[in-house]
């Protein structure tokens, strides 16, 4: 005796068979992208993914998916909190680096000198501490996002602008500018020329094969070799009193600047918004080889340059106005990438820390050996120094 198709206690000529209800492309979307429910018996419908359902939390680990009409947004909700923390850190830090110095400001008469209330300290605030403590805010998260997107581009954490060249192209055309008598306005659009033309130098050599992480790399580390060599030599050859200015650049430092350089870095990052928007969801595919973002419909090489290109301008634009402070842009990637335990460092999460890292290395170089100033490099390189040894010995640990 045959089976058919047909279900027992069924009437009629035997049809043919009805296929099991299997997942649709829809349904393991939604089950990738929502919550995960309960199995639903043959024959009833499936949810699609772009049906808004009261379960699209917890389908992937530690996610949301949130949905604006036809737009879907998949958050990190770890992401969020981290953010959010950094920002409250980061008011807290401004707010006491507005109130230490000389004269001591009360934190409640700096709350209410920025309400607009007026106190006897408003000139102290406004005028000789505000401009700074912006601009250190301003810089690092600008430094953070350039080191993200070098980061993420190169596959290395190692990977900063001052270890790529960017700095030190930027440092000899700020030192030749300095030590030839040129006005000190042209300084940091010297600077920001050297910059670009040291990125161009190492678009031109890394970017054979697709511009490789380590091609990319190895081309950096030459081009800033290369760069600092020469600003030896212009350093060696030059006046001493010159070369002493170019020297204190060349460390980096805060002190005598204020809202001109924060308004050029503010207004980059304003202007390069919309590509930064787009570099916080390209990101997510700089982990895939190749073949495999080929595979799923990506251009990886344009992707890989326009990511690189977008943090090397961010890099020299700010290493420009506030000179070669060192290691935020090294640091603040990848120590947010551990707070919010990514895969990649996330882009707003950069720039919160490095922010907070350049106000708190700001202060401490106000404070520390008062009256006398650091300039805000030396803290940040104390800072860097122990992290690369941090690096090396988990490095060691992970290989053994």
């Amino acid at each position: 005796m045959t089976t058919t198709g047909r279900p027992p206690g069924s009437s009629g000529t035997p049809g043919p068979a009805r296929p099991t209800a299997l997942p649709t492309a829809d349904s393991s979307v939604s089950g990738a992208a929502g919550s995960a429910g309960p199995a639903q018996p043959p024959g009833q419908p499936t949810a699609t993914a772009g049906a808004s359902t009261g379960r699209d939390r917890g389908g992937l680990p530690g996610r949301s998916l949130l949905r604006v009409g036809p737009v879907s947004l998949l958050i990190r909700r770890r992401a969020v909190l981290v953010a959010a923390v950094l920002t409250v850190l980061l008011l807290l830090a401004v707010v006491l680096s507005l109130s230490l110095g000389t004269p001591y400001v009360a934190p409640a008469d700096v709350l209410r000198a920025l309400s607009g209330a007026g106190t006897p300290y408003d000139l102290v605030v406004f005028d000789l501490r505000l401009p700074r403590v912006v601009l250190a805010a301003v810089a690092g998260a600008a430094f953070g996002v350039a080191g993200t997107l070098i980061q993420s581009v190169a596959r290395n954490p190692l990977a900063s602008p001052d270890v790529i060249g960017i700095t030190q192209g930027a440092g000899l055309a700020a030192t030749v500018a300095l030590t030839s008598g040129m006005a000190a306005v042209l300084v940091a659009p010297t600077a920001l020329v050297g910059g670009l033309l040291a990125a161009a130098l190492l678009f031109a050599l890394g970017a054979r094969h697709g511009l490789a992480a380590q091609r990319f790399v190895l081309a950096g580390v030459a081009v800033a070799f290369g760069f600092r060599a020469l600003t030896e030599v212009v350093m060696l050859t030059a006046d001493p009193i010159d070369g002493l200015r170019a020297q204190i650049w060349l460390i980096g430092t805060l002190a005598g600047k204020g809202w001109t350089e924060a308004a050029w870095i503010a207004g980059t990052l304003l202007v390069l918004l919309p590509v930064l928007a787009w570099a916080g969801w390209a990101l997510n595919s700089t982990a895939l080889d190749d073949d495999t973002a080929r595979g799923v419909g990506l251009r990886p090489v344009a992707r890989r340059i326009g990511l690189a290109g977008t943090g090397v301008l961010v890099a020299a634009m700010v290493t420009a106005q506030v000179g070669a402070v060192d290691f935020v842009a090294l640091v603040a990637p990848q120590v947010a990438r551990r707070l919010v335990r990514a895969e990649r460092p996330p882009l707003v999460c950069a720039a919160l820390l490095g922010a907070l890292l350049l106000v708190l290395a700001d202060l401490a170089g106000r404070r520390l050996f008062a009256p006398t100033q650091l300039p805000a490099g030396v803290l940040t390189a104390a800072i860097g120094g122990p992290y690369l040894i941090f690096l090396l010995l988990r490095g060691r640990r992970r290989s053994s």
